[in-house]
Formats: structure tokens, C-alpha cells, sequence
């Protein structure tokens, strides 16, 4: 016991902090773009005041390879998915969840980019999101329709469209099809973005912690009461 305690010590810890630490140092850097809680209406207006809205293709495929990450870390190390950010008010799920709805909304209201670093970013992210879940028994639509409804009400995608309207961001003219298109993205990821928002008890954050995954408190108590009763 001694020797496999040692042993634990030099590799299995060393490898979580390892992980931790590289996913922290995104979730970080992201209050500088999308504010504290992170929004995405507020890292495509603090893009567009400094210019930067044309040159992001870089940064989704950065956070491209962060997901990917993500993914083969937080189900390795399921411990890694509990393991909070030293300010409270971070969270590697909502950091996800903004990232996602920043290219989301990009993709499909601004009249700027590209499509593809966003689409890969964002297919990127819902594929490791999915895998998550899986891990934790959390049920899912594997192909969802585009027109499948979604946590976002249109109200409040209007909301965000003036918002980006009054600070100058170039929109698309076609707010019905934004509609559609931002929809379209987010219905991939959804449910599993707030159901893991919801056990991770994630700090609120717009479209993010801020509202229910439907069924939520019923995979909870299924997975931690299963654990709880698992013969040791």
C-alpha cells in the first residue's frame, strides 16, 4: 500500500494538476474578453471597440484544441470536472458555454469572419461537452433538428442583437434567419451545456447557469444516488 501510495503521488496527481492547470489558464484569459461573468454579448462588443472582430480565426482554433483537450482530460480524470477555479466566480463549464455562444453568435449575426474556424470550434466544443455527459449518464439528442427548441427565447436573442446594434457591431440584415442559424448551433449543445452547468453548480452566467436544463434534478439524484449505493 505504501508503494502504490507513492506511486499515485508521482504520476496520477501531478498528471490532474497538469490538466487543471492548462484549462485554467484559458478560463482566465477569457474575463479579459468576455467580461466577469463571461458573456457573449459582451466578447463580440469588446472585440468590435478594439478592432479585432476580422482576426479571430486564430483564437476558435485555439479554443478548438482546448475542447479537445477538455474531453480526454474530464473523462480520464472525472475528478478534474469538479475541481473549481481559485476565483469564484470562474468556472471551466461556463467559460465553455460562452466561448460556444460567442462563436454561435458570431457565426450567425455578425457580418464578419469566418464561418469555419467558428463551425469547428463549436462542433469541437459540443462533441466534448457530449462525451461529458455521457460519462455522467446524461441523456441527450445525438442529431437534433436545427428547429428543435432551445434554452434561448428569441426575445432574448433580440435583446442581444440591439445590444451589438448600439455599439456598432455589423449584423446580418436577416434577423428571422439569425434567428434560425444561432439556433441551429446551440441546439447541438443545450442540453448538455446546462444540465453539466447544474452538477458542477456553475456560478450564474448569461445563457449558461442562468436558467434550468429540463430534467435536470432527475439525472442529478439518479448518477450521485447510483454512486452513492455502488458496493465498495
Amino acid at each position: 500500500m505504501g508503494l502504490f501510495s507513492v506511486t499515485l503521488l508521482i504520476t496520477y496527481l501531478p498528471s490532474m494538476y497538469s490538466a487543471f492547470s492548462r484549462r485554467e489558464t484559458h478560463v482566465a484569459l477569457l474575463e479579459v474578453r468576455a467580461g466577469s461573468p463571461p458573456s457573449a454579448v459582451e466578447f463580440v462588443i469588446r472585440h468590435h471597440r478594439i478592432g479585432w472582430l476580422d482576426d479571430l480565426d486564430d483564437y476558435w482554433l485555439e479554443w478548438e484544441r482546448w475542447f479537445t483537450e477538455l474531453e480526454e482530460a474530464h473523462t480520464s480524470y472525472a475528478a478534474l470536472n469538479f475541481f473549481r477555479s481559485p476565483q469564484p466566480e470562474r468556472l471551466w463549464i461556463t467559460a465553455a458555454g460562452t466561448v460556444l455562444d460567442s462563436a454561435s453568435l458570431m457565426a450567425s449575426s455578425v457580418a464578419t469572419g469566418s464561418l469555419g474556424p467558428q463551425g469547428v470550434c463549436i462542433r469541437s466544443g459540443y462533441i466534448a461537452l457530449r462525451r461529458i455527459a455521457e460519462f455522467f449518464e446524461i441523456p441527450f439528442d445525438p442529431d437534433p433538428s436545427p428547429d428543435d427548441p432551445i434554452s434561448i427565447a428569441r426575445a432574448e436573442f433580440d435583446e442581444a442583437g440591439e445590444q451589438l446594434k448600439a455599439d456598432g457591431v455589423p449584423l446580418v440584415a436577416d434577423r428571422d434567419q439569425a434567428w434560425r442559424d444561432f439556433a441551429g448551433w446551440r441546439v447541438n449543445y443545450d442540453t448538455v451545456l446546462l444540465s453539466l452547468a447544474q452538477i458542477m453548480m456553475a456560478p450564474s452566467a448569461p445563457w449558461t447557469a442562468d436558467r434550468s436544463a429540463v430534467g435536470h434534478r432527475r439525472f442529478r439524484v439518479r448518477w450521485f444516488g447510483r454512486r452513492r449505493a455502488a458496493p465498495s
